[in-house]
């Protein structure tokens, strides 16, 4: 058995060409050196050490993970070693690049998605800066709606002056209210001193019922002065707010406008080549698209500003009848007619301390 190993492995390394013969002195030559391996292999294995270090080969064979393949053509002269290890990991590795390569693509859309947002708004920004400028120097012309602009400078002239009316009123409410209290707190010592003065129980009696009933008419008048108060904060604070806020978009948008239509003026009077009319298609129809939000923002500030002066007209109509009312049945010591106009306008009173922070937040 040893012989035919042997000799098995002696001719595992004779190559042979196409034809069956050899292929040159040089492969003559390795079959010497072959045959000369073969009868030193026979004398080693004729004794047991030798016989064991054939074992030893045999078993230890190479690592399947240490392995190369050899290509070459059929016949040819050269060979190509391909690593196994790395046959083992390269479906892993196409997996992986495919997933960075989807990932990256995904990065590199959102980061151009950004700057052509920020291209877009910083040429805005430079066409609309640039209208403002020449507007301000006079060197640019501007669309001017006289009607509108002349109800929009009446409105905030209104709502300047409404913010007068309502801080006064704010000022009228604290005043009052600490003269309601001081009345509460004279009240209590006029009673307390009718108890502990015999000689003066009747007098201190009379002023502190008087006092007493000032006091609740006060508080009556409070809540009619914090309603007034309340109802004129919306109005201003809210309605005209609001109103000021769509004309400020108005503006906005008449800036966009003018700064648009002078770049196509612009265009309209340079040259007529092939890339200036293609710029002059791309600037007609922004001019077309700002136009148009113009023309929409227009038409809402009209329409809020008609319906701003209904609804205040109504509000200030009831405001100012329940003050006058309220202010004149108090003066008056008229009681019932001061609880009558507070019922007339729904206004209904917080309970005594209502208003007084809990101990907690005094804390």
């Amino acid at each position: 058995m040893a012989d035919s190993m042997m000799s098995k492995a002696a001719t595992m390394e004779i190559p042979i060409s196409s034809n069956g013969d050899s292929r040159n002195l040089a492969e003559d030559d390795s079959l010497e050196q072959a045959a000369k391996i073969q009868w030193s292999l026979r004398e080693k294995v004729g004794s047991p050490a030798g016989l064991r270090d054939l074992q030893q080969v045999m078993v230890s064979g190479p690592n399947l993970n240490e392995t190369s393949i050899v290509s070459g053509g059929y016949g040819g002269t050269t060979e190509g070693i391909i690593p196994t290890s790395s046959i083992k990991g390269s479906n892993m590795d196409y997996v992986g690049s495919n997933s960075s390569m989807a990932a990256e693509e995904a990065t590199r859309g959102v980061a151009v998605e950004k700057f052509d947002i920020m291209k877009k708004w910083g040429l805005n920004t430079y066409k609309c800066t640039k209208q403002m400028i020449s507007e301000r120097f006079g060197r640019g012309s501007r669309t001017v709606d006289l009607e509108l602009e002349a109800q929009i400078e009446v409105l905030r002239e209104t709502k300047r002056k409404y913010e007068n009316v309502l801080r006064l009123a704010r000022a009228l409410t604290n005043h009052f209210y600490s003269m309601v209290q001081t009345q509460h707190a004279l009240g209590d010592t006029f009673a307390d001193l009718s108890q502990k003065s015999p000689e003066l129980r009747d007098e201190f009696g009379y002023n502190a019922e008087t006092q007493k009933l000032l006091c609740k008419n006060g508080e009556t008048l409070l809540g009619a002065i914090n309603f007034f108060v309340s109802s004129i904060n919306t109005l201003v604070n809210k309605t005209m707010e609001d109103t000021l806020m769509t004309i400020k978009m108005y503006e906005n948008a008449r800036l966009e406008f003018d700064a648009y239509r002078a770049d196509l003026e612009e265009l309209n009077m340079g040259p007529r080549d092939a890339v200036t009319m293609a710029r002059i298609e791309a600037a007609q129809q922004q001019y077309q698209i700002h136009k148009d939000k113009y023309e929409r923002l227009r038409s809402d500030v009209t329409i809020k500003i008609k319906f701003l002066e209904e609804n205040k007209v109504k509000v200030m109509h009831k405001q100012l009848l329940l003050f006058h009312n309220a202010i004149s049945a108090y003066f008056a010591g008229n009681q019932q007619q001061l609880e009558q106009t507070l019922k007339q306008f729904n206004i209904k009173l917080k309970p005594p301390g209502a208003d007084k922070p809990s101990w907690l937040e005094e804390q």
